[in-house]
């Protein structure tokens, strides 16, 4: 009995989502192999991917056709966790299977990442179109530090990416540390004290600058926790990386909110019966805003309309309950992280 499309994607546990949380064993397997080739179908003529694509999905054969004619089209991103997750993956699967087409579409996507990346070491959050703010240098949403991540690996030989030849491993490097070049650069300064970055910067000038109409000038309380992380990941880091380390490890202190909780309430009078409030919780764990006003570290909010407020019951409940206001990830930074990091430094010494 032939097996249908929708029985197969039944009969598969893993979505796209988990294809890089799987035990090693896993990257051997057949289920493995057949994502990996979807990956390679979504793959664009420009090296690059899509973002927002489900990428495990059993595909017909009539899907399979529409999707290979898409290959010029001008979408690749790393926006999303869009390109570099589908390189590591293919990675993964090189690396048990040994099937050369998963080596040739992995090392088409690093040539991308390679050529996406501006002489300042900024990456857009698009290439090679460059419309709108997608053509700013992007840390919103870990875009350029998932790229820098991903390049750091190849350039030191992690297990996985042993495959790549010696001149792109070299470029990775040269990459990589243009990059962190690109972050020192970009690190915003106040009264002369550096703090942390915005989610954007312009790919020019490198100043702060905007995205979306809700995306505002900002200090970043979410991006820079990845960004931060970044710079703890450099070997041997010079004295400029340490000291961009402590300075926003130093604003994460300064901006923490206490005594405060974002919490979900049922409200039937909402869209979707519900709504997300700021509560007074004096047990609450910290939290920090996605947003701060630069010069003020005042928390600033603004709905479709571009408005900046300073109170998230201000904006339109679409946006107040569609976007991620409030985080508590850098608390993980400042309690964990940040001690192993500099524990790490004086035995290093």
């Amino acid at each position: 009995m032939s097996v249908t499309a929708a029985q197969a994607a039944d009969a598969s546990a893993i979505s796209w989502s988990e294809c890089l949380r799987q035990p090693p064993e896993w990257y051997n397997s057949d289920e493995a192999v057949r994502i990996a080739d979807n990956v390679m179908l979504y793959q664009r003529d420009t090296g690059g991917w899509p973002k927002n694509t489900d990428m495990a999905a059993v595909l017909s054969e009539k899907e399979k056709a529409k999707v290979s004619g898409q290959k010029k089209q001008s979408d690749s991103t790393i926006d999303n966790r869009a390109t570099y997750t589908q390189l590591a993956y293919l990675a993964k699967v090189y690396t048990a299977r040994k099937l050369e087409r998963f080596k040739d579409g992995f090392l088409k996507g690093v040539d991308f990442l390679l050529e996406a990346q501006y002489v300042n070491g900024g990456f857009p959050q698009s290439h090679p179109k460059h419309a709108g703010y997608s053509r700013h240098i992007t840390y919103n949403d870990d875009a350029m530090i998932g790229a820098l991540s991903l390049l750091r690996d190849i350039a030191r030989k992690e297990a996985e990416y042993s495959f790549v030849d010696e001149d792109r491993r070299r470029k990775a490097g040269e990459s990589v540390e243009k990059g962190v070049d690109c972050i020192l650069k970009t690190q915003i300064v106040v009264d002369g004290a550096r703090t942390v970055w915005c989610a954007q910067h312009d790919e020019k000038t490198l100043e702060p600058t905007a995205a979306r109409a809700f995306e505002k000038v900002s200090l970043s309380g979410v991006e820079s926790v990845g960004i931060t992380r970044f710079l703890m990941s450099v070997d041997q880091p010079s004295p400029q990386v340490i000291a961009a380390v402590q300075a926003a490890v130093a604003w994460f202190e300064k901006a923490k909110l206490t005594g405060v909780k974002w919490v979900e309430k049922t409200d039937g009078s909402k869209p979707g019966g519900f709504d997300r409030i700021i509560i007074q919780d004096s047990q609450a764990a910290p939290l920090w805003a996605r947003f701060y006003e630069i010069g003020t570290n005042r928390p600033i909010f603004a709905g479709r309309d571009g408005v900046i407020k300073y109170n998230v019951t201000e904006i339109e409940h679409e946006r107040r309950t569609g976007y991620q206001w409030y985080s508590s990830a850098p608390a993980r930074l400042l309690d964990k992280d940040y001690p192993s990091w500099r524990k790490k430094l004086v035995t290093q010494k």
